[in-house]
């Protein structure tokens, strides 16, 4: 595969133009998964089954630095519909209860595409004749942001833009016995043990993807089949990275990256890498400056395809469910710089949906107990963390040695700490602390979730962190360890 330097990105302008000249308003596809990270037969996992999608990587630009604003679903599609920062437009909080209305002259996307004569669809991938998941963190319905759930219920010759949601590989996965990933060559991250329970778990993460890929193949079938391929860009990708540990929620590049496929009509620029820095709000402007819309001054993304390449991309993470934090992230080619705000407040502070979802933290918490755990496994099962971090992401790609401390990278530091504190006076808009009555609310929320679902694995509200092991070991069919 040939990567895209600066003739091959003039090349993408110059036909993107051509395109909407010579194909009055091209309908535009996103197919969206649900926790989703960059791994992808096509992205170099030699463990998983994914046909469809290296077929579609073959026919697309691969994106391989695409990073969301953040790592959880409602402000992260929030930012994706809006081309918005979530802290910019009150949108930040995972999840609201009193809602409100986005800021005066910021609209979905959606209206554009319905003004310059386009069906708008949301439709679920994985149950045919359902609405497709929206999740958004400000006042709107369904009704009036989309025209329907599926591209067919337009007129005859009317231009769609149309979404279609795949849950997958959200918890809880679902495993797939036709091309079941051996367990035994598995390649774990070195961020977690080694250990059965983890390699069962990420077997099923995987296998949740080659489900994913499954959808993508009908929905690329069915294009071909309607004769809608010819005039039609598909835009694949995930709404944030990982459901795991140290990933989902929190600013590591295993939460915040995604696999990105961009389809061109007719072949143009098919087979090609793009290795710039993308962040996800830029796919709302592409998708109108591809459709010939004019992008609104507003919209704080930009064109993928046209407009100057990032330097840098940002992350923040504030209340997820019940748990309060706040936390900043900026990420250049080279360095991600990690600002946490309440570093007397562990990592692993309670929340309720990781609790009963992620069998990796049981198995951690036990470890630590028993001192087994080593390096960042251990440090991120402190009681606190440092005010700041700062890796090198090319050289540890996983983000284990924090060079924050390190005399000889102050300069590294200090110029990543200013361009967060840049970002953050200019976007960040969010009232802290947060409300209190919103707070309680959903802490008395999830904690009648979690004794609902504790109750359901046959335990109680005081559990042990080894009575939780004990059950996901079951649970997972894996032998138990004295």
């Amino acid at each position: 595969m040939k990567s895209i330097f600066l003739f091959g990105l003039l090349v993408i302008v110059s036909l993107g133009s051509c395109t909407i000249q010579e194909q009055e308003k091209p309908n535009i596809l996103w197919i969206v998964a649900d926790d989703l990270g960059p791994d992808l037969g096509c992205y170099g996992n030699k463990s998983i089954h994914t046909p469809s999608l290296d077929k579609l990587a073959l026919e697309s630009i691969k994106f391989t630095e695409l990073h969301t604003v953040t790592a959880v679903c409602s402000p992260s599609r929030s930012a994706l519909i809006t081309g918005m920062y979530p802290c910019s437009i009150d949108c930040h909080q995972h999840r609201t209860k009193n809602k409100k209305n986005l800021p005066e002259g910021v609209k979905p996307i959606t209206e554009y595409f319905k003004e310059a004569g386009y069906f708008v669809s949301n439709g679920d991938a994985t149950k045919p004749g359902m609405a497709g998941k929206t999740d958004y963190n400000f006042v709107g319905e369904d009704s009036v942001l989309f025209d329907g759930i599926d591209w067919n219920q337009r007129e005859a010759g009317q231009p769609f833009f149309a979404q279609m949601q795949i849950h997958f590989p959200h918890r809880p996965f679902k495993a797939d016995t036709i091309n079941p990933v051996n367990r035994e060559k598995l390649k774990i991250p070195p961020i977690y043990p080694n250990h059965p329970v983890v390699k069962e778990d990420w077997a099923l993460y995987l296998e949740s993807i080659q489900w994913v890929d499954g959808f993508v193949g009908k929905l690329m079938d069915r294009l071909e089949k309607e004769g809608l391929l010819k005039n039609t860009v598909v835009m694949f990708f995930g709404d944030q990275g990982r459901p795991m540990v140290r990933a989902k929620q929190f600013l590591y590049d295993a939460g915040t990256r995604t696999p990105f496929l961009l389809r061109l009509p007719n072949g143009e620029l098919a087979n090609t890498i793009d290795t710039n820095l993308y962040s996800n709000i830029d796919i709302s402007a592409t998708s109108l400056k591809l459709a010939g819309i004019k992008v609104p001054s507003h919209i704080q993304g930009r064109d993928i395809l046209s407009d100057s390449k990032r330097e840098v991309v940002f992350s923040m993470r504030d209340r997820r469910d019940e748990t309060v934090d706040r936390i900043r992230s900026v990420r250049s080619k080279q360095y991600k710089y990690i600002k946490n705000y309440y570093p007397e407040k562990a990592y692993t502070q309670f929340n309720a949906y990781k609790v009963w979802s992620y069998p990796t933290l049981a198995l951690m918490k036990v470890m630590h107990k028993k001192g087994e755990l080593k390096g960042v496994q251990e440090s991120f099962m402190q009681a606190s963390r440092p005010k700041e971090e700062l890796y090198n992401v090319v050289e540890d790609p996983y983000e284990m040695n924090n060079l924050a401390s390190h005399p000889e990278y102050n300069d590294v530091l200090e110029k990543h700490r200013m361009l967060l504190e840049s970002h953050v006076a200019a976007y960040d808009k969010g009232v802290y602390p947060e409300d209190e009555k919103e707070i309680a609310y959903w802490s008395r929320f999830m904690h009648k979730m979690y004794i609902k679902r504790m109750n359901k694995y046959g335990l109680d509200e005081d559990c042990s962190d080894e009575e939780l092991l004990d059950y996901w070991q079951k649970k997972l069919g894996v032998a138990i360890e004295e």
